[in-house]
């Protein structure tokens, strides 16, 4: 199937939570919907619900943590989509073992996993896929989740991995942000809060809609000249 959607966008681990209710809302605003996922069943049957709404959503697994598995979905991309409006880096881990560890006592091993998901692979994917992105006739947006515990405002010694694995998101989103500049993509972080999903618990004083909502407004309504920049609730938060 090919799709010829003038709006395209790709969202990563789209099988559940944050990633989910974010592909949802940019297919009710009309925007052809990549759902990345390495749980290829779970992927399916999110992918599934939303054509059975009358919606165009695309299934591509992707392992974002494998280089190979990244450049084999950026094949399978190509084949349906000739360009890219909307990256969205959702795609992310928090260890259990992390929850309850200071980082006197952090597993490098947890922090390297971490680090895979969380950091290198929307690098690896950014990479893959700017040619795409750079053909936007919108003008494009990298929107990278990470969190309010990758604030260096806010920093404590909790979730060390995870924390770790945001913050330098967050320094990433600056780097691409300068090094794209003058080719009309923005790259923006946003924190989407404490929100209900299997990550943040039910206990999250945040429904998943309340989570998605600065990232789709940062991929729908906010000016390509806000890039660099870290967003909580439609607006500038501090580092």
């Amino acid at each position: 199937m090919n799709t010829n959607h003038e709006k395209v966008a790709l969202v990563t681990g789209a099988n559940r939570g944050i990633g989910k209710e974010i592909s949802k809302q940019l297919c009710q605003q009309g925007y052809a919907v990549f759902m990345a996922s390495r749980d290829i069943e779970k992927g399916r049957q999110a992918v599934q619900e939303l054509c059975e709404q009358g919606f165009e959503a695309i299934l591509l697994p992707m392992d974002v943590t494998d280089p190979v598995s990244i450049k084999n979905a950026c094949g399978s991309f190509s084949q349906k989509a000739d360009h890219l409006d909307v990256l969205i880096n959702n795609a992310a881990i928090l260890e259990e073992a992390d929850r309850h560890v200071s980082i006197q006592k952090l597993s490098i091993e947890s922090l390297e996993r971490t680090l895979r998901v969380n950091l290198m692979g929307p690098i690896m994917i950014i990479q893959d896929f700017l040619p795409f992105l750079e053909k936007s006739k919108l003008g494009a947006r990298i929107i990278n989740m990470t969190s309010d515990l990758g604030s260096l405002n806010h920093m404590q010694d909790s979730y060390p991995a995870y924390s770790l694995s945001k913050t330098a998101l967050n320094a990433m989103t600056r780097q691409f942000s300068a090094a794209l500049a003058g080719k009309n993509i923005a790259v923006s972080c946003v924190n989407p809060g404490w929100v209900q999903t299997s990550m943040g618990g039910p206990n999250a004083n945040r429904p998943v809609e309340k989570g998605a909502e600065t990232a789709v407004w940062l991929a729908l309504e906010a000016p390509l000249r806000e890039t660099g920049k870290f967003w909580k609730d439609k607006r500038e938060v501090p580092w």
